[in-house]
Order: structure tokens, then C-alpha cells, then sequence
């Protein structure tokens, strides 16, 4: 007999199931469905971190939130159970940590209680163990507690007696739970993290003699494929939107990891009907400037021309917008507000400076588009704005930011860039997002081996201090005297989650786990591995590594035709010997 598969039964059960709706609906429902992309994994707790147990009288046999489960409630007398009671003075917490930043919620499978009636808990998700302890404050972001306006994370709720329940849909790695009722008790066979994640290959790779480097290059890779959701977004704690200039660095970590996914183009045209011109995309002109990088970097490493096509008439009609803001003096008036990044913003002179490198990068990405578009009058649109910008010099006042797109832009020697600025007491005054572009600016330098120690220290500090997925913002000063983000804070120390952070994301509303910050994982694959396109699509493509100290590097490379593996040895006497497989389609040079 055939065996009967899942999509066998549901045809059989319900006929146009394939083209409808099932039966059950009603021929009058008008309401859509859409298929989830995100997959459900379940996750044990690895360990505990803390507990309120009354030395052992509120919290009976934790450990075994420890095993894994099955999601299943039972009613067997031979079942294990962790038992968290209360009394009138005290009442049972704990916390759990699941090993790794996750995206999802939390699932907990019940074994009873000492009454019938729902209990009243309060769960608690963090990112960091100081965050789980913190107090929820939404009213003002600088008051030093944790906040919950972009995914509630910090939850009073009822939970069943018998059977299971889930909840929470916010980014974390640790979870607190706190018994609210006074003389009360409960039976928790199981305690399990539910990570939503979209289920895609990594295509990409990067391994070489450093492991530190290695753990850095799939940091970055994990913390962009949390934020892979529905759309692209910023963080899976805060910011859970769509963010144009923030999204380079992912989509160049998309690209190099991932290959082509359809979360990008989907991200960008959900931008571009959000914001039609003569807007500017987020509100900000700069953000409309990284829409023109983004599809040309696209483009390049995919090749759709059919999407570009799609998005044909905004691209012609942004670059019109720029340059009729650009006089012949080389003057500009995109837009009163100029953003970089938020640790840049202070300095004004060098957001101007660097403003402007990105308005010259734009140009140039944008000049290239358009002659694949066939579109010569916008191509010389692009030419005589860039020449115009050019006409005017503005000095990037020391700040790294600027300088590094002026050296991207060619305003500036890429060269005098790092030894002004750039490179200038390596990995001090970096940013998690524009470090991105740092690093370009020393690539450009042929500085390969400063890069490399910059990327060990500074996205190292991250790892050194917790992490598991790279953060919105960090300064490598904010380690003295601080506890690690897996650690319970200690009087007397600063908290590397809640005593730091700044602008927008003071204290606990610090996302942890934010894709712009992962740009060491695609500037390793393009520098150290060393794969540079050539021609749209990948159809060209120069190997050329810069290993710096390293003794070997390896991996693989993601492409339309399939993946180029590559593999690099330093011989002793210091020069290299490279093996390069490429799939059909894909011409090398070197």
C-alpha cells in the first residue's frame, strides 16, 4: 500500500485544500492565509544561573529542567518534577540560561499546582542576566531599567495547572520565573526556550588557524540570521523594523554566509512602498543614500536583473532627487538631519565629512546600475553630481566614521585615511556598525594585518565578556571592572548590559543581538579568503587572500552557479599556495 504522506491526507480530506481554503472555513470567509516562513525548534535550559530556594525549601529538584523533554503534559505517579513553592515571606525564582541569543518565546509543560485555579507568575526574558533582575520602566529610557516597547519581555501572567503553555516573541538567551502567590506551589516537568528561525542553509564558511577569528566570522553570521524574520530587521529585541542604512552590513553578511534569500528583496520593496518619493527612505536621506549601495551590492553578487528592473523607476528617480540638491559649488541639501551612526553624531564637522563620502559612494553604485539598466542619462546624472560634491573638501575632524567613507567614496586616500584617522589607537573610538566601513578603509590600505588584530580585540571583547551574538553598541573601556553578560551582577562593579549604553538604547534597552554589527564575518570572506566580484552575478570573480598571521585559511563562497571553495597555505618561506574549486559558470582570475 502507497504510503500515506501529510499532503496526501490533507488532498484527500479536503480536495481544494491546494487552491482554497479547507472546507471548514466556509465558502463566505474572506480572510487570507499565509504560509509562516519561520521554523519552531525547542531548546533545553543548559544550565542555572541563580535560584531563590530558601536553601533548598522553595525550589525542590531543579536539575531536572536541565533534561531534555518531549512538550508532552502527563499525569504518571513516576513523572520528575521541579517543584517552586511560596510561603507568606518568600517566594521561589530562578533563572535559566539557554546557552545561545535566541528569537522566539518560551514554552513551559506543567505537572500540577496546590490548587485547581491558574497561578500567577511573572517571566522575564533577557538578554543578559542583569537584564532578567532588572525592573521594566517604558516611560524614560534613561532611568537605568530595562523597557518592553518593542517586544514585551517582562510579563505577569496566569499559567494552566496541567498541560503546557507558551508565550513571548522577543529576542533573549536567559529566562526568570517568580512565583507572585503567597502560600503556593507548582509542578514544572519542563521549561524549554521555543526558537523561531528561518530554516536556511550556510553556504558560505570560514575557517582558519585562529579560532578566535573563526568563532567571530559565525557570530556574525548567527546574529544576522536571528534578525531574518518576516522581514529584515535591526534587532529581535529592539529594533524589530526595517531599517535601510542599518541593513548593508546585513545584506553584505546575507551574500557572503547565505547566498541569495529573498528576505532582502522582499525588505527592499517593502521600503520602497513605505516610503515613495520624494521621501526619503526612514525619513532619512542618508538611509535613501545606503538604498542605492545596497542594490548595487546586491546586484553584484546576484545578478536579478529582473529585480533591479523592478525597482528601475525609484532608483532613476532618487538619483534625480540628490543630484538637483547639489549646486556647483559642490553644496548640498539633502536634508537638515545628517546620521551616520549614533556614537559619531557629537561630532558634527565629521558626520558632514562623512555624509558626503556617502553620497559619493552612492553616486558611484548608482552610476554603474544604470549603465546595466540602460539608462545613459541617469548614468550621467550620477557623473556630474559627483563631480559637482568633489568641487568642495570637507574635513573629517578626526572621527573615524567620516574618514573611513571618505576614503570609500574616493574623497579622500584611503592610505592618509588610516594614517590620520582610521588606524589611529586601533581599535578605539570603532562602533559595532561603522566598524564595517573602518575596516574597508584599512583593507583599501593594504593595513590587513591591523584589521585582522582589530577585529581579535574589539568584536573580541564582545565574546570575551558573553556574547553570543553581537551587539547594537560597545567600547572596549566598558570591560574594566564589569561582569560578564551570563554573570549575576555584583555590588560594586558595573554590569556590561545595564551600566553602559547610550542616545537611544541607554541601560537594559541595549539590544544585544543587532545585524548591523556583523560586518567582520563578510569583510573576512572578501579580504581574508580573499574573493573580490568581478562581474555581475559572480560571473567573474578574483581570488586574492590577505591572511595576515594567519598560517591557513578555508572555506566556501556562495554564488548563482553554487559555492567556490577555497583553501590558502602559507608555505615556510612566507609566500602562499591557494586551491580554488569554482562550479560551472564562474570564471577566476587572480
Amino acid at each position: 500500500m502507497k504510503k500515506l504522506t501529510t499532503l496526501l491526507v490533507l488532498c484527500i480530506l479536503f480536495p481544494a485544500a491546494i487552491f482554497a481554503l479547507p472546507p471548514i472555513f466556509g465558502s463566505e470567509y474572506d480572510g487570507k492565509t499565509e504560509e509562516d516562513p519561520l521554523d519552531r525548534l525547542y531548546i533545553t535550559p543548559q544550565r542555572i544561573v541563580w535560584m531563590n530556594d530558601g536553601d533548598g525549601r522553595l525550589i525542590k529538584d531543579p536539575e531536572i529542567l536541565l533534561r531534555p523533554g518531549n512538550g508532552q503534559a502527563d499525569m504518571a505517579r513516576t513523572t520528575p518534577y521541579c517543584r517552586m513553592y511560596s510561603t507568606d515571606h518568600e517566594k521561589a525564582a530562578i533563572i535559566l540560561d539557554f546557552g545561545k541569543e535566541l528569537h522566539g518565546g518560551l514554552q513551559m509543560v506543567m505537572g500540577g499546582s496546590s490548587n485547581r485555579a491558574p497561578s500567577l507568575v511573572r517571566i522575564r526574558f533577557g538578554e543578559s542576566v542583569g537584564e532578567v533582575c532588572s525592573q521594566t520602566y517604558n516611560l524614560d529610557w534613561r532611568m537605568g531599567f530595562s523597557t518592553d516597547d518593542h517586544a514585551k519581555r517582562d510579563i505577569v501572567v496566569e499559567i494552566p495547572r496541567s498541560g503546557n503553555f507558551e508565550i513571548g516573541n522577543t529576542g533573549f538567551r536567559f529566562v526568570r520565573i517568580d512565583l507572585l502567590e503567597n502560600d503556593h506551589n507548582i509542578s514544572l516537568k519542563e521549561v524549554r526556550a521555543i526558537l523561531r528561525y528561518r530554516d536556511i542553509s550556510y553556504t558560505g564558511s570560514f575557517n582558519s588557524s585562529d579560532e578566535r577569528l573563526n568563532q567571530i566570522w559565525m557570530t556574525g553570521a548567527w546574529t544576522v540570521h536571528l534578525n531574518m524574520q518576516e522581514f529584515l530587521w535591526d534587532g529581535i529585541k529592539r529594533d524589530r523594523c526595517v531599517w535601510l542604512g542599518d541593513m548593508h552590513p546585513e545584506v553584505a553578511t546575507i551574500s557572503h554566509v547565505f547566498g541569495d534569500n529573498q528576505i532582502v528583496p522582499a525588505s527592499l520593496d517593502l521600503a520602497a512602498e513605505q516610503f515613495p518619493l520624494p521621501g526619503w527612505m526612514n525619513g532619512m536621506s542618508a538611509y535613501s543614500l545606503w538604498y542605492l549601495v545596497i542594490h548595487h551590492d546586491w546586484y553584484m553578487h546576484h545578478g536579478d536583473m529582473n529585480f533591479l528592473n523592478k525597482h528601475r523607476d525609484y532608483i532613476v528617480g532618487l538619483i534625480d532627487q540628490i543630484v538637483s540638491k547639489i549646486d556647483e559649488e559642490g553644496n548640498e541639501e539633502l536634508s537638515p538631519m545628517r546620521f551616520l551612526d549614533w556614537p559619531s553624531s557629537p561630532n558634527r564637522e565629521g558626520v558632514e565629512a562623512g555624509y558626503r563620502g556617502l553620497m559619493a559612494w552612492a553616486l558611484n553604485s548608482a552610476e554603474k546600475l544604470c549603465i546595466d539598466l540602460g539608462e545613459p542619462a541617469a548614468a550621467e546624472q550620477c557623473r556630474t553630481g559627483l563631480e559637482r560634491l568633489q568641487r568642495k573638501y570637507v574635513d573629517h575632524n578626526q572621527l573615524k566614521q567620516g574618514a573611513s567613507l571618505m576614503a570609500i567614496g574616493g574623497l579622500m586616500d584611503p592610505v592618509q585615511a588610516c594614517d590620520d584617522v582610521v588606524s589611529v589607537g586601533g581599535a578605539k573610538d570603532f562602533s559595532t556598525f561603522y566598524g564595517y566601513y573602518m575596516l574597508q578603509a584599512q583593507a583599501m590600505a593594504g593595513e590587513y594585518q591591523t584589521a585582522l588584530d582589530i577585529i581579535r580585540q574589539y568584536w573580541g571583547g564582545m565574546l570575551d565578556m558573553g556574547a553570543t551574538s553581537f551587539w547594537e553598541d560597545f567600547n572596549l573601556e566598558w570591560m574594566e571592572n564589569s561582569t560578564r553578560l551570563d554573570e549575576m551582577p555584583v555590588e560594586g562593579m558595573n554590569d556590561i548590559h545595564g551600566s553602559f549604553g547610550d542616545y537611544c538604547y541607554p541601560s537594559f534597552r541595549h539590544s544585544f543581538c543587532h545585524g548591523w554589527s556583523s560586518g567582520p564575518t563578510a569583510w573576512m570572506s572578501e579580504h581574508v579568503l580573499g574573493v573580490e566580484i568581478l562581474e555581475p552575478g559572480c560571473r567573474t570573480v578574483r581570488i586574492n587572500p590577505h591572511m595576515g598571521d594567519l598560517e591557513w585559511v578555508e572555506g566556501t563562497f556562495p554564488t548563482p552557479y553554487g559555492e567556490i571553495k577555497i583553501r590558502h597555505d602559507r608555505r615556510p618561506d612566507g609566500t602562499v599556495v591557494s586551491k580554488v574549486d569554482a562550479p560551472r559558470g564562474v570564471k577566476i582570475v587572480k
